[in-house]
């Protein structure tokens, strides 16, 4: 199996204030490919560091991928950290960078000439990377048979240099496969599938989030691909479909094929499931809006919950649940919508309606009927499970349809 060392090298990701996002990227995309990804470093922009790293694994991976240091700032160090390691001068190559420079026009053509005479800067004994969308030339090496290459650490510029430079390269390889399971708690999941994770031809990993677990898959393909047809047999209401990991594009897939429209009342969640169902491209085919409605009035004006029931019940209550998914439906006209409401604290609770109390609302072509979750964490991952449980009482309101 062919390897690949990722290193991100930057003082802010090792303090924190940036998240490393570009070797998780690129992870996968080689791990999908058939790659093993031996591991994943992160460290300063320190000249010496950057040498010694670099000496420890040139000569024992195919491939290594630096993020980061290219800029044109005095913490960009890769490019002279290259040059030691690789023991020769620099200068600038002025050819790469016009391919650069003829991109821009004035005014801004004015700065990528200021940033010349360091972003064009490479070591003699490395060549140019041409950067597709920003103004920093990667660079590449070969030593010991490891091909080393260096990009920049802003993510687009990355992510569009790793499929330039390998695009070949990553063509899934048929070798893994990951299975989706909403509603199922991780330990229920590892006991029904337990025969599975037994085997010794497959390595299964089960990772588990709110609302939804993985169960990956990997081996020989045609092993793979039996262990899924497998697992998705024995719990065939709560896998979501093929290649699909996530509950809005699973939403979406579903209303599709049942050729249904839907819609949202939002109150604890403030918006949070829109948004979620919103990161799904080709959503709008089938998600006519999300109401979200804070107060008690809105509440009234927008989905028509009658006075009586916010006076006898509560906003938190089966009732008010049930008023909002109706109005919803009826306002966009949808086939099917789900409401939301609770209390996300820290404050606001009371004996009979604790903090974490949220109430759910379905109204479609069977009626309307509602649920009642009592939910642990901070404001936070109260708010972010009401969303989950939300979204997927709309997925299995769309699989009965």
């Amino acid at each position: 199996m062919n390897k690949v060392l990722l290193l991100a090298i930057g003082d802010e990701l090792l303090s924190g204030i940036r998240r490393d996002t570009n070797c998780a990227g690129a992870a996968w995309l080689f791990h999908n490919a058939g790659w093993k990804v031996e591991e994943i470093e992160v460290i300063p922009d320190e000249q010496n560091i950057i040498v010694d790293t670099l000496g420890k694994w040139v000569g024992k991976v195919d491939i290594i991928i630096t993020s980061g240091g290219l800029g044109p700032t005095h913490d960009d160090r890769t490019r002279f950290a290259i040059a030691e390691y690789l023991k020769c001068g620099l200068k600038v190559d002025d050819a790469a960078y016009d391919v650069i420079a003829a991109r821009y026009a004035s005014p801004l053509r004015d700065v990528i000439e200021r940033s010349r005479p360091m972003q064009g800067l490479m070591p003699e004994a490395a060549s140019s990377v041409i950067n597709p969308t920003g103004s920093a030339l990667g660079m590449f090496f070969e030593k010991e048979g490891t091909k080393v290459y260096c990009f920049p650490g802003v993510p687009v510029e990355y992510e569009s240099m790793v499929k330039q430079e390998f695009g070949d390269l990553l063509t899934p390889s048929g070798g893994w496969t990951s299975v989706a399971f909403a509603g199922i708690p991780e330990n229920t999941l590892k006991e029904q599938l337990s025969h599975i994770t037994a085997r010794s031809d497959l390595h299964i990993s089960i990772l588990p989030s709110f609302g939804v677990v993985e169960f990956v898959i990997r081996g020989e393909p045609e092993a793979v691909a039996k262990a899924e047809a497998e697992a998705r047999s024995i719990l065939p209401g709560d896998c979501l479909p093929h290649g699909i990991l996530k509950l809005p594009d699973a939403i979406l897939h579903e209303a599709k094929r049942a050729g249904r429209k839907i819609a949202f009342a939002e109150s604890c969640t403030g918006g949070l499931v829109a948004a979620a169902l919103t990161e799904a491209p080709g959503i709008s085919e089938v998600f006519m809006g999300s109401c979200v409605t804070y107060s008690n009035h809105s509440k009234r004006a927008l989905l028509g919950v009658s006075e009586d029931i916010l006076e006898d019940f509560g906003a938190v209550s089966a009732e008010c649940a049930s008023a909002m998914a109706e109005g919803a439906r009826n306002i966009y006209r949808a086939d099917h919508a789900v409401s939301v409401t609770g209390i996300a604290g820290p404050d606001g609770g009371t004996e009979s309606k604790p903090v974490g109390l949220v109430w759910f609302g379905i109204s479609g072509g069977k009626g309307t009927r509602t649920f009642s979750r009592t939910l642990n964490g901070n404001r936070a991952m109260i708010r972010e499970r009401a969303k989950t449980i939300a979204l997927e009482a709309m997925w299995r309101e769309l699989k009965e349809a």
